[in-house]
């Protein structure tokens, strides 16, 4: 089957999702009013609380979720065969990651720009608050580490792309100041920075750069890691209108072009998919399809770790309450694209279904390196675009989506050290230096903790996908609390939480009794840790929800 007939189906059903169902949700479900005065106007600060043009937050927004997470996590799970995958991924952005993405922030927006960890004590209590910030903290520390890793590894990997991905800063920089300094209108520094950003590409593909082996004990990966968190520990603290916005935004425009280059190789080279349906011989190490499928693909399909976005950076930014629709649903359909074209290039990259397979030889064989691999033999289909350079390109795409995660997460990570400080009267903790410092020391703590090279971080990826989506299921279910007491229908939330708690829950057993039988204590205890925790706040919340119904009830009679 053509590749061609995947992107088709694909971008129709996410078309089709935005401009019908997105639209039914926001007038009936969310009824956003143009008229309230957000957290953005209302508690404007200049560094967290800005009103920002829809089109640079979306920018940030959608980069922000978008990381490296919805290319490994499709490019993992292909091992099953293309199309549980594709089929995930389409029918979870249209029907469960927009309601939950712009849902999150629409609710925040409603209520002051709190996080979703903080709106859950006004919605559901405080006891379900306190446990809910525990998850959400675990899953910001695997978020931070891992990508650092993967970053660091694809610096190692591909020192191609090392110019380009720090080019950046220095372009958003710029277009921070000349916007919220200057003045300047966006047309312009938008098309002379995305014209730098690709014209430092041709010049990292000519002059690659390496670290030293070896620094005060450290490899390159490790290096890589030290300066990467060291970079967003100082980014972290910028007011967002200088680097966050403007690099989210550029990279936003990045990642559109760079997918349209993508789709436009495979119409003009129609790949053929050489990876089976449905994979009847998987290798002996790869679980089973359900439940691990929709752990394995959440970025890309439904993720906890967008509510977070939402709710903690983006809510902050929202200049009209009609906005929300606009970054909240659109930005998923862009990550559900990047997921879409991770799909096609690792199943239709390869030569035969003989070099598929002898790639895919493990659970966990796929990842970016298949993502750029593929879609670099994919670009060279255009003329004028080498293997190489298709290959720089995808490597950059990666490393610059991971990165702006890893901006967003060490930020909100601190957001969740200082609510901590005021909830608990710790006002030490409530100063953005020391709340910063502990955000990354945990992250740096996690990173290295299984060893000097800065590899630890990638033992607890295991538990990433599941955390992500459990998450996910308990923003859904609180949102479904919070809608119910405005007095609207609650199944389009509880619909898709009922199947990602179920999901979720079935994987984090079944990882439990993987753990315990190949002696991984270290992943057990937090594999234990999440779930009795997340049974706890979905008991909580069920408890408001019934409560809600019952006052609803009440008062409609």
């Amino acid at each position: 089957m053509s590749a061609l007939v995947l992107m088709v189906v694909g971008l129709g059903a996410f078309t089709a999702g935005y401009l019908l169902y997105s639209r039914f949700i926001s007038e009936h479900i969310f009824r956003l009013d143009s008229e309230f005065r957000t957290p953005a106007h209302v508690q404007e600060d200049g560094v967290d609380f800005v009103p920002t043009n829809r089109w640079v937050l979306w920018g940030h927004h959608f980069t922000s979720v978008a990381g490296a997470a919805p290319i490994v996590g499709p490019a993992i799970a292909v091992i099953w065969g293309w199309l549980p995958a594709f089929l995930w991924v389409t029918l979870g952005t249209v029907f469960f990651a927009g309601i939950h993405d712009a849902g999150a922030l629409w609710a925040s927006v409603r209520n002051e720009g709190k996080s979703i960890g903080a709106l859950t004590e006004s919605v559901v209590g405080q006891r379900a608050r306190s446990l809910f910030m525990i998850i959400i903290f675990l899953l910001l520390l695997m978020v931070n580490a891992v990508f650092a890793i993967i970053i660091a590894r694809l610096f190692v990997q591909h020192p191609t792309s090392v110019i380009p991905a720090w080019f950046v800063i220095a372009v958003a920089v710029t277009i921070g100041y000349l916007l919220y300094r200057r003045g300047v209108a966006l047309l312009w520094p938008s098309i002379i920075g995305v014209t730098l950003l690709y014209a430092s590409m041709f010049v990292g593909n000519e002059v690659p750069l390496s670290l030293p082996e070896s620094v005060f004990g450290l490899g390159p990966a490790g290096i890589w890691v030290v300066i990467l968190f060291t970079y967003a520990a100082v980014a972290s603290l910028l007011p967002v209108w200088l680097l966050l916005q403007p690099r989210d935004y550029i990279n936003g425009l990045q990642l559109f072009i760079g997918l349209g280059i993508f789709f436009l190789a495979v119409l003009i080279a129609r790949p053929d998919v050489v990876a089976p349906m449905i994979n009847s011989s998987v290798p002996e190490d790869v679980p089973s399809l359900i439940p691990l499928l929709f752990v394995t693909i959440a970025c890309g399909a439904c993720s906890g770790f967008h509510g977070l976005v939402s709710s903690g950076t983006t809510s902050k930014q929202v200049d009209n309450e009609k906005d929300v629709r606009f970054v909240g649903f659109l930005g998923t359909v862009g990550e559900g694209s990047l997921a879409l074209a991770a799909i096609i290039a690792c199943t239709a990259g390869f030569a035969t279904l003989g070099d598929w397979e002898g790639y895919y030889t493990s659970f966990g064989a796929g990842g970016l390196d298949a993502f750029v691999q593929g879609g670099g033999v994919i670009l060279a289909s255009i003329p004028g675009i080498s293997e190489s350079f298709g290959q720089t390109l995808l490597a950059v795409m990666a490393i610059l989506f991971a990165a702006t995660t890893m901006d967003t997460g060490v930020r909100l990570q601190r957001y969740i050290v200082q609510e901590a400080g005021t909830i608990y009267d710790i006002p030490a903790l409530t100063g953005k230096g020391l709340s910063t410092i502990l955000a990354v020391g945990c992250c740096l703590a996690l990173a290295f903790g299984s060893g000097g090279g800065g590899e630890g971080g990638l033992i607890i990826w295991p538990l990433f996908g599941t955390t992500n989506q459990l998450l996910a299921a308990l923003t859904l279910l609180v949102l479904s609390v919070f809608i119910l007491k405005q007095g609207r229908p609650t199944v389009y939330t509880l619909a898709p939480f009922s199947f990602l708690l179920f999901m979720t829950v079935w994987a984090l057993l079944t990882q439990l009794r993987g753990f315990y039988e190949n002696e991984q204590y270290f992943l057990l205890g937090l594999d234990a840790v999440i779930l009795v925790t997340a049974i706890w706040v979905g008991l909580e919340s069920l408890s408001a929800l019934r409560k809600a119904a019952s006052e609803s009830s009440e008062s409609s009679a």
